[in-house]
């Protein structure tokens, strides 16, 4: 049974290795200070960043990302699940899928009026999985790095 709950500061050594796992797959690297900046905003309540990790036979095997944001669109926030990562072992076994419901849920509680993400193209593995949970927005992402 996989069990999903808000990160607490204790999960810090149990989250950094499924982070860099998570930024090793999309190959890319994070100076040390953008970890240190993104974990303490993940764990402080007055942030609107979120984070969920998922256990499996005692052992953290998967984190999710999210935060909210307003929207010209709606009165109510959205919320865009930023990261999404599970351990090899963890995979097949219902954990993302587990991991975005727990999203779903605290967003619908918090009033958000949708949930979206991000996949890189080729991640047709994840797709596979997001394509039975969401659906596609048919929206191309354009972005200008500073």
């Amino acid at each position: 049974m996989i069990q999903i709950r808000p990160f607490t500061p204790e999960d810090r050594q149990a989250w950094e290795p499924l982070w860099q796992g998570y930024l090793t797959f999309y190959k890319s690297t994070l100076a040390a200070e953008v970890t240190e900046v993104t974990w303490r905003r993940l764990i402080d309540p007055a942030e609107p960043m979120h984070g969920l990790v998922a256990i499996l036979d005692g052992k953290v095997v998967g984190l999710v990302h999210y935060l909210y944001h307003r929207s010209t669109w709606s009165t109510g926030d959205y919320c865009y699940l930023q990261d999404l990562f599970t351990s090899e072992e963890a995979r097949g076994r219902g954990v993302g899928r587990g991991l975005i419901e727990a999203v779903y849920d605290r967003a619908r509680a918090d009033g958000a009026s949708r949930v979206y993400w991000l996949t890189h193209e080729t991640n047709t593995a994840a797709q596979a999985l997001y394509d039975k949970v969401a659906s596609r927005s048919g929206f191309i992402q354009y972005r200008r790095v500073f």
